[in-house]
């Protein structure tokens, strides 16, 4: 049963399956940056809470937030059983990669791997999610204690670093089965006309709240098929 069936559920069903449970799995931005500082109100996991609500509010739908900020995949594989797992989980939201960058891409997509098929094993639907693009140059607004970071940051995205690593892991989760939330593609779309380093309130990797609200959008789709549902004239089923 997924997310979306479940939020349909009636008070038996509720009695049996209990209320969704969602694990966010992440780094820093999943943690809670926004704007330049934790703020969990706006953090684009509470936003997706709220949009699912509005589907059904009947259904109580959990948001736990395993997520630690400057972690990796590798670093985070140790912290599945007891902090992810553990909630017996209907959905495990993946984002890792804005620190993964810094470290060998054979690490990177061997921890991917790993958490994937340990999400899969246990039963529990995944969604990979592209992380934002990292700044493209050191803004004068830069924080100086960053600027050096700011630099190299600044070089693994157009050097096309960062491209080639999310190009690989979304064609992991691919070749898994498991959907891509691909917000990276969005991030690179707005590139074209848009200043995007100005979309970080760090101006390295913490998107605004704005660009939160982007991933709780591109989340809700690929979870509810909101689109499709307008497509088909099939939404009011998704309604409470």
């Amino acid at each position: 049963m997924n997310v979306k069936e479940k939020l349909q559920l009636d008070y038996d069903g509720l009695c049996k399956y209990g209320p969704v449970n969602i694990v966010i799995f992440g780094d820093s931005v999943s943690h809670g940056a926004v704007n330049g500082y934790y703020d969990y109100e706006n953090v684009y996991w509470n936003l997706l809470q709220k949009k699912l609500h509005e589907v059904r509010d009947y259904m109580p739908v959990n948001m736990i937030n395993a997520s630690i900020a400057g972690t990796t995949a590798a670093a985070s594989l140790n912290r599945m059983e007891k902090q992810v797992l553990c909630h017996n989980p209907d959905l495990v939201i993946v984002c890792f990669g804005l620190n993964d960058v810094n470290d060998p891409m054979e690490e990177y997509i061997s921890a991917l791997t790993k958490i994937f098929e340990k999400c899969l094993e246990a039963g529990t639907e995944v969604i990979f999610m592209t992380p934002n693009m990292l700044n493209t140059y050191v803004a004068e607004d830069t924080p100086k204690e960053f600027w050096d970071y700011a630099h190299w940051t600044a070089e693994m995205q157009n050097s096309g670093r960062m491209d080639r690593y999310m190009e690989a892991a979304a064609a992991l989760a691919e070749k898994r089965g498991i959907p891509v939330c691909d917000c990276y593609a969005q991030w690179k779309e707005l590139s074209k006309t848009q200043d995007t380093t100005m979309l970080l309130a760090n101006r390295i990797n913490h998107p605004t709240g704005e660009m939160h609200k982007l991933f709780a959008d591109a989340l809700f789709d690929l979870i509810i098929g909101e689109s499709q549902a307008e497509k088909t004239g099939d939404a009011g089923m998704f309604r409470g």
